[in-house]
């Protein structure tokens, strides 16, 4: 890459040899129709030889932008970091910002997951108990209504041997 070249002169040179040169004059006929012509070749062999000729300078414009782009890269940070000392402090410092970033990661999930826990066992204990409530309740109620159901029961033993007797008494 120790070239004495600078990247317009080489583009230049390289758009030099792949572009075709334009004819001086226009083609002669009609005016209206030779603007709409001019652009397009007239046989299938100059359509195709176009076409394989933008594919190439397709290709070659992309290989220079990219290199050009390589090019400012290398020379921004190499006009940043003179030395390999001041490009190992600033990796340093890099790598810093990612364990405190990393750390404070962790100790985010970690707090998120505590906390999720700390909600669940929450509702999990306020489950508990109102079906611990509940039960009671509703095993109050049914031994209300057994005791209930029992009175009744005796009563109506009762009213059945009175029935009964003043029945068979008659």
């Amino acid at each position: 890459m120790a070239t004495n070249s600078t990247p317009g002169a080489k583009q230049r040179a390289t758009t030099k040899k792949t572009t075709p040169r334009k004819p001086a004059s226009k083609p002669a006929g009609n005016p209206a129709s030779a603007g709409a012509t001019s652009t397009q070749p007239r046989s299938s062999i100059a359509q195709a030889q176009q076409l394989a000729e933008r594919a190439l300078l397709i290709q070659v414009g992309a290989g220079l932008v990219a290199r050009d782009s390589l090019v400012s890269t290398v020379k921004g940070l190499s006009s940043k970091y003179r030395t390999r000392a001041e490009l190992g402090r600033e990796l340093k410092r890099y790598e810093r910002r990612g364990a405190t970033a990393r750390t404070r990661l962790e100790h985010e999930m970690h707090v998120t997951r505590r906390r999720f826990e700390r909600d669940l066992r929450q509702r999990r204990s306020r489950l508990e108990r109102s079906v611990r409530d509940s039960r009671s309740r509703v095993e109050r109620e049914v031994g209300s209504v057994r005791r209930d159901l029992e009175k009744r029961s005796e009563r109506v033993s009762r009213l059945v041997g009175n029935a009964q007797g003043l029945i068979s008494a008659s």
